[in-house]
């Protein structure tokens, strides 16, 4: 099984940027940031999916302020949050999954326990 750790959360004033990392013990060619605020759904935030090159996917609602990507070297991945809003505050989870699949959607076979992020207006 593939073990996953975030880290980077924290409390942040709206408009300012914070940057996960998740460190994973294995190769997944999908892996994705995901996050859930309380009594609302977990919602997908970003995946990318590796092979050879990456592809990026985004939510709308993060579009233009968040980055994700991976060093494939190190087995991390990475969310660079610019220009954060309160509405961002939640606990952010890193996932992963094998397969071509790379949707917000798709089953992720791998969770990380989450880091918070909470944003202050």
């Amino acid at each position: 099984d593939v073990q996953l750790r975030e880290s980077g959360g924290g409390l942040v004033q709206a408009g300012g940027s914070l940057r996960l990392s998740c460190a994973a013990s294995g190769w997944s060619p999908c892996m994705g940031w995901f996050r859930q605020a309380p009594g609302e759904e977990r919602e997908g935030v970003a995946t990318v999916y590796t092979y050879g090159s990456s592809s990026t996917f985004y939510a709308d609602s993060v579009k233009g302020r968040f980055t994700i990507s991976r060093d494939s070297v190190k087995n991390t991945l990475y969310l660079q949050m610019n220009n954060l809003k309160p509405d961002d505050t939640a606990m952010y989870y890193c996932a992963a999954r094998m397969g071509s699949r790379c949707f917000f959607g798709s089953d992720y076979h791998y969770w990380g326990q989450g880091t918070q992020v909470t944003v202050s207006a």
